[in-house]
């Protein structure tokens, strides 16, 4: 029985984030929106519900489907703004850096290694 509960939860979690990703996939074919826009609109769009207390349950329905796309950024960005304000101001202006720096070290630290490891070249078509 527990096995085919964690499988629920494979299965939930792929179809959420499988469903935030076509919609990006569909955004990218009818928009000429840069890459760049559709991350920003995406993480945005995600702050926007998490402000308006629709993104939790998704993200307590969904688990690491709702978190780990960009959407998930955003939703950490707001709910550390959010926990930080019940503190002060200054926790509301502090409290996404914290909420989000133990992702945003690892990404740098491995980048690092990673560029000490490999060599990057120019492509050439």
């Amino acid at each position: 029985m527990q096995i085919l509960l964690i499988l629920l939860d494979f299965v939930k979690a792929f179809a959420v984030g499988g469903l935030i990703c076509a919609i990006a996939q569909v955004v990218i074919n009818f928009t000429d929106l840069s890459s760049g826009k559709i991350l920003v609109l995406f993480m945005v769009s995600a702050i926007v519900l998490t402000a308006l207390g629709l993104y939790q349950p998704l993200v307590e329905f969904a688990g690491a489907g709702a978190t780990v796309p960009i959407t998930g950024f955003g939703y950490l960005l707001a709910s550390g703004a959010m926990k930080g304000a019940e503190k002060g101001l200054f926790e509301a202006l502090t409290g996404p850096l914290v909420a989000a720096s133990a992702g945003v070290s690892a990404a740098v630290v491995f980048s690092f290694l990673m560029a000490l490891i490999f060599r990057s070249h120019t492509k050439h078509n």
